[in-house]
């Protein structure tokens, strides 16, 4: 499968199974595979890819969202966008990397593969950047554990022969 920037996925089981992390979304609800993440592509190694996973919680974001603007004077982990023309959250607060070999599906809607509008597109590409180099300085956005994470998926890659 060719991975897109613009599009949302579904991950395979074997990922959560694999990875065993409390704060990933979990993958099924009622027998549906939920939620999806949009992908963007890791800048700097090209085999990961930083999922963030799509709410549609719309409300309960932005309650969380206005929280965070009082404390903080802003909030650039969770944003709110159009998606398959409703409005959804984008949650950066919950990304993690993954490498192509879990990802399962693309996101469609009446068997359409459903894209991301390129502004937000960018807004989302630069809230993630920014919270990673925050991250790295040592201020820690993230729920989730993505250096454990990247560290499994970079085992997983040597185990597959990657360079």
């Amino acid at each position: 499968m060719e991975i897109q920037q613009g599009y949302s996925y579904h991950i395979r089981d074997e990922f959560f199974d694999r990875v065993q992390d409390k704060y990933l979304m979990s993958n099924k609800e009622n027998g549906n595979y939920r939620p999806h993440f949009y992908a963007i592509q890791d800048k700097k190694n090209q085999a990961f890819y930083w999922m963030i996973p799509i709410s549609s919680q719309v409300e309960k974001y932005k309650g969380i969202i206005e929280k965070k603007k009082r404390k903080y004077g802003r909030c650039n982990t969770i944003i709110i966008g159009k998606f398959a023309r409703k409005e959804n959250a984008f949650l950066i607060q919950n990304t993690f990397p993954i490498i192509a070999q879990f990802f399962d599906h693309i996101h469609t809607v009446e068997n359409k593969p459903v894209t991301v509008h390129n502004e937000l597109n960018r807004i989302l590409t630069e809230n993630l950047r920014e919270v990673l180099a925050l991250h790295n300085r040592g201020i820690h956005l993230i729920y989730t554990d993505i250096e454990k994470i990247k560290t499994i998926m970079e085992q997983e890659l040597k185990n597959i022969g990657y360079r």
